[in-house]
């Protein structure tokens, strides 16, 4: 969605302090597309979701993301405007903007939120 010429998935605040703003649009019976606006220099808490997968599109900015698997596996990567990553249920991911721009993207998860 648009709004004022910007990507906004609209919605009301869920979360915010000097990481972040994250936005949750529940208007959908069964899924929740969530924004989040990730400050240079910070993380997302990181977390993982039993019974709950999730797919995350980067708008704007880069930096890196963190997936941890249940048999302790972890797969470390970049990200940038245009990436779409999958996560499976019960994956620990964590999302660093580690550049000097903010680092936008949108998240789809199923139910409601658990985090």
């Amino acid at each position: 969605m648009k709004l004022n010429g910007k990507f906004d998935v609209g919605g009301i605040i869920a979360k915010e302090d000097e990481r972040y703003k994250v936005f949750d649009n529940s208007s959908l019976n069964n899924l929740v597309l969530s924004s989040t606006s990730l400050n240079p220099g910070h993380s997302t808490s990181g977390h993982k979701h039993a019974g709950q997968e999730e797919i995350y599109l980067f708008v704007r900015g880069s930096g890196d993301m963190t997936l941890i698997y249940p048999d302790n596996r972890e797969d470390s990567f970049s990200v940038t405007e245009g990436d779409i990553v999958l996560i499976e249920d019960d994956v620990h991911h964590r999302v660093f903007n580690n550049s000097s721009e903010e680092l936008y993207f949108v998240c789809v998860f199923d139910g409601k939120r658990s985090h």
